[in-house]
């Protein structure tokens, strides 16, 4: 009978090292998601204000390399600029 209960017993140990070991594997699981979510947020967070950026830079660079518009010389001024 000692064998059986011995054998009984260590089957329900190695059952019950199973059951552990799966909550443990779904417990690293369940972090590698929310770790990977928490980096992809970060990350799409970044690559739009890189872009917004970007575009800011585009924007200012254009506007920069625009000519100054020259005022033009209206009637009025130009008869005080006569008389």
């Amino acid at each position: 009978m000692s064998t059986k209960s011995s054998k009984a017993a260590q089957a329900l140990i190695r059952k019950q090292d199973e059951q552990a070991a799966m909550i443990e594997y779904a417990q690293q699981r369940s972090a590698e998601r929310e770790k990977s979510a928490r980096l992809r947020a970060l990350r799409l967070a970044k690559e739009a204000a890189d872009c917004e950026a970007a575009a800011q830079a585009a924007i200012t660079k254009a506007t920069a390399k625009m000519p100054v518009a020259k005022r033009r010389k209206t009637v009025v001024a130009m008869d005080a600029v006569s008389a």
